[in-house]
C-alpha cells in the first residue's frame, strides 16, 4: 500500500551482527581514542599518532551511537 511504512523486517541473525557490531565499535572506538590521548599528552614522538588515534576512535564510537539509533528503528 503506498505511503505507508513498508520495512522490511531484518532476520533475527542481522539484528544480532548490528549489536555486536555496536559494542564491537564503541569499545573499541573509546579504548582507542583513549589510548590516542595517552600517546598525544606522553611522548613527543607519538603526537601525531595520538591525534590519529583520538579521531579515528571517536568515529568509531560514534558510529557505534548511530548504529544503536538504526537498531532501534527495527522491532
Amino acid at each position: 500500500m503506498p505511503g505507508s511504512d513498508a520495512r522490511k523486517p531484518l532476520s533475527a541473525k542481522a539484528l544480532l551482527w548490528i549489536e555486536r557490531l555496536v559494542w564491537i565499535l564503541i569499545y573499541a572506538g573509546l579504548l582507542a581514542a583513549s589510548l590516542g590521548l595517552f600517546l598525544r599528552l606522553g611522548a613527543p614522538e607519538g603526537h601525531v599518532l595520538g591525534y590519529v588515534l583520538m579521531v579515528k576512535g571517536g568515529i568509531a564510537a560514534a558510529v557505534g551511537v548511530v548504529l544503536i539509533w538504526i537498531r532501534s528503528r527495527f522491532p
